[in-house]
């Protein structure tokens, strides 16, 4: 696969973008050499590599869910600019 100046130009106006020829064909030359560079992925011997979807292996280090007692209302809201039936109350956003 090959990147044409028109396919950068069409880029180009997609993303709303005045580019100038001189731009256009350096684009092009770049994305071509990066579309070399990925093509030669296709040499590897992928046989017997079985897929992964992280290089690392992760573990869950998050802490267990347990039950525990609340704070009282009265302390929550002890600093909250504005409450109201032992809610915060804000500005509203929507009219």
């Amino acid at each position: 696969m090959s990147i044409s100046a028109k396919d950068v130009e069409h880029v180009a106006d997609l993303a709303r973008l005045d580019l100038s020829d001189e731009e256009k064909d350096r684009f092009a030359g770049q994305l071509n050499a990066i579309l070399k560079y990925a093509e030669k992925l296709n040499e590897l011997d992928t046989d017997g590599v079985e897929p992964t979807s992280h290089v690392l292996p992760l573990a869950n280090v998050m802490r267990e869910d347990e039950v525990r007692p609340s704070w009282p209302i009265e302390k929550v809201l002890a600093n909250a600019p504005d409450e109201e039936d032992g809610q915060f109350k804000v500005p509203a956003v929507l009219e």
